[in-house]
């Protein structure tokens, strides 16, 4: 009998590092793919990048409608307790043997939320993480509490995950999805890339994203994206391809300055979603990636190219040495920007290495999910870090 897998997916970074599992669970012979879309993937605003999912030949089997066109504390809470009924329903309708979700986003933590509430296990990528500059931190920890199954980027996430109480042998160090992403994709030509984008790539060529620090407040992020476009605004022969932000708090506040912004400068473009291959290309002819987006830190290392981390948000990830992290204004990031582009800082990068994984994540993730036992998998026992080795035994 085949174990119904049931991915859920929210936004269009998120199925970018989800497609790749989920084809390869959609081909397992014993196992039976469940694609839920939510969240951004199903908003006009955001690009309605559920079409980008169903491109990629992926069947959606249910769609959970649960953001509102607000991004205020109170729209985010009513949206999560709309996706909280969404997914009730749908995981009663599909039945699924084990909910795979990815991170720590609003959505995911309604789709875990109702999952726990319905007796389903499960199966969590990339936990043990931290981003002290988001509340996207304390979701990620309440989400690992939640979940039966931990598949986690690199050994010091591992470690937190155990720390959290979680059994050793749940936990599972597999490396960054991101990683296998980059692998498998077969790269536009830069002919193409330009063609699509409608743009030309010039002397220099940066790739930007900048998200709301929620942790600090909306009128805090909008001051720290100013400062960085003050910069970019300075570079006469960049060409800065500028991806919106995602349905944080204060996401759409930033999106109309960028868009705005934008408007008044002849090397600046704006995009909703440049979906995966297109984003993955741009990274292959970029110098490098400013902003405060994750994929600075885990998805650009492999492309030998440097990352420009702005202020807070990514505070307590692992960084690889071609990551530059600066404060949030105008100075420290200019800067940033001249030891990017120094000979030395250059050179380092030939020897860079990716601090999450080696491309081999999907398929060590497929085998667990095909054979780890399931019975009596929702019985959790705290693993106490403080007890002897012994007392540890007795409890795993």
């Amino acid at each position: 009998m085949t174990r119904k897998i049931c991915v859920v997916t929210g936004t269009r970074a998120e199925f970018g590092l989800l497609q790749w599992l989920m084809e390869t669970i959609d081909e397992h012979t014993e196992l039976d793919l469940q694609l839920v879309a939510t969240g951004m993937h199903l908003s006009p605003e955001f690009g309605s990048t559920f079409h980008e999912i169903e491109e990629a030949g992926l069947k959606i089997d249910e769609k959970v409608e649960m953001l509102l066109s607000s991004d205020t504390g109170v729209a985010i809470s009513k949206s999560t307790g709309l996706g909280i009924s969404g997914f009730a329903d749908v995981f009663d309708r599909l039945k699924p043997d084990i909910v795979v979700i990815l991170g720590d986003r609003f959505e995911i933590f309604a789709a875990a939320s109702a999952a726990t509430f319905a007796g389903i296990p499960i199966a969590h990528l990339h936990g043990g993480e931290t981003t002290e500059g988001a509340f996207d931190e304390a979701l990620r920890h309440s989400i690992t509490k939640m979940s039966h199954l931990h598949f986690v980027a690199a050994e010091p996430y591992r470690q937190r995950v155990v720390q959290l109480g979680e059994a050793p042998g749940r936990v599972f160090n597999v490396g960054g999805l991101g990683v296998d992403a980059i692998m498998r994709t077969k790269l536009m030509a830069r002919s193409d890339l330009e063609a699509s984008l409608g743009l030309k790539f010039k002397k220099r060529n940066l790739l930007v994203t900048f998200h709301p620090v929620t942790l600090e407040g909306s009128d805090k992020s909008a001051e720290q994206l100013r400062e960085l476009l003050t910069v970019l605004s300075e570079l006469k022969e960049t060409a800065s391809i500028i991806t919106l932000p995602n349905a944080d708090s204060g996401g759409r506040e930033l999106a109309g300055i960028l868009k705005a912004f934008a408007k008044t400068q002849k090397n600046m473009w704006v995009f909703k979603s440049l979906g995966q291959l297109r984003y993955l290309s741009c990274l292959s002819n970029v110098d490098g990636v400013i902003g405060n987006s994750s994929s600075g830190l885990t998805e650009a290392p492999s492309f030998k190219i440097g990352t420009i981390n702005i202020g807070e948000r990514q505070t307590g990830r692992l960084k690889a040495d071609s990551v530059i992290s600066c404060a949030a204004s105008a100075k420290s990031i200019r800067s940033a920007l001249a030891k990017l582009y120094s000979p030395a800082f250059q050179a380092s990068l030939t020897n860079v290495r990716n601090p999450y994984g080696d491309g081999q994540a999907v398929e060590a993730i497929v085998e667990i999910l095909a054979k780890f036992p399931l019975n009596n998998i929702l019985k959790k026992t705290f693993y106490d870090i403080s007890l002897s080795d012994e007392d540890l035994r007795d409890k795993t």
